[in-house]
């Protein structure tokens, strides 16, 4: 995938740099840095990492609002601060090169399901369910708080012989814990030709490739799927969650579970807001970490 490296370069006003204040200064340096990630975060950005005069972003390409930023950034709550931002393509690499060589340790979730790479597999077979995933270039090996807290969502569900739809699949770790627990069918999809291709990859390392289908692109492909599903699981930032909420529920069975992720607490009210209208239910919420994980219930 294609990203764009962001430098966001911050300017506090003078008298925040001399005198008894100066320890002051550092304080809200650091404060101003942690509310352009807050913010940008929230029009897509992924990740971060601190400059000597600010702070970096990657956003995918594909995900990149200027507009927004730019928004986001005119209304920060500081005063005599000036913040600009620069924009260039990263290198393109493997960004998940080390990860591929080495590989990552068992991740265990509630101790039943485990996740390993084929590599590093646990000692003993205790486990419910046991998923192998080769991630390549892709989102979703369960380190996540919100991967995470899906599966272990899907683990108390009773999924014997129902559909899935898992928007924004990654890896397709969710779809294929579905699968492995008892899932007709699983349907992934996701904006990166990697991840499409990876999906569909570990669905066949997990001998659950026959009932399991990866599509690459976004919401839109929603819109001629045949059938409908009795649970869709979404694990993508807020903003994208809060504009196709309405597409997911065009291909949700009557009494069909939604379950969201990819979000702070702080979002939970604007999410529930968007699916109460929507005419779904919020049943139950999990957090880990300042995550949040929403399990909605679409009413008969």
């Amino acid at each position: 995938m294609r990203y764009y490296e962001v430098d966001f370069h911050i300017q506090l006003g003078t008298d925040a740099h001399t005198g008894a204040d100066a320890p002051d200064a550092d304080m809200l340096f650091q404060s101003v840095r942690d509310v352009i990630a807050a913010c940008a975060g929230e029009t897509g950005f992924e990740t971060f990492e601190d400059t000597a005069d600010g702070i970096r972003g990657y956003v995918q390409t594909v995900l990149f609002d200027r507009e927004a930023l730019e928004q986001a950034m005119e209304y920060l709550p500081f005063e005599n601060t000036n913040i600009t931002f620069d924009v260039r393509e990263a290198e393109n690499r493997n960004w998940n090169e080390a990860w591929e060589n080495e590989g990552f340790e068992p991740i265990v979730i509630d101790r039943r399901c485990v996740i390993h790479d084929g590599r590093h597999v646990p000692a003993g077979n205790g486990f419910e369910t046991s998923v192998e995933i080769d991630a390549r270039m892709a989102f979703g090996t369960g380190t996540h708080e919100t991967t995470r807290m899906v599966v272990a969502a899907l683990l108390d569900m009773n999924l014997e012989g129902k559909s899935i739809l898992d928007c924004g699949c990654g890896t397709g770790i969710l779809g294929i814990v579905a699968l492995k627990r008892g899932a007709r069918s699983a349907v992934g999809y996701d904006i990166d030709e990697w991840s499409a291709d990876n999906a569909r990859h570990n669905a066949v390392i997990n001998c659950v490739d026959e009932r399991y289908t990866s599509l690459l692109g976004d919401a839109s492909v929603l819109q001629n799927m045949g059938e409908k599903f009795d649970i869709v699981v979404a694990n993508i930032n807020r903003n994208i969650l809060l504009e196709d909420m309405p597409r997911f529920l065009k291909v949700m069975k009557n009494g069909a579970t939604l379950v969201l992720s990819g979000f702070y607490k702080e979002d939970i009210p604007m999410l529930e807001g968007e699916a109460t209208g929507l005419g779904l239910k919020l049943t139950a919420t999990h957090e880990d970490n300042n995550w949040s994980c929403m399990i909605l219930r679409l009413t008969d």
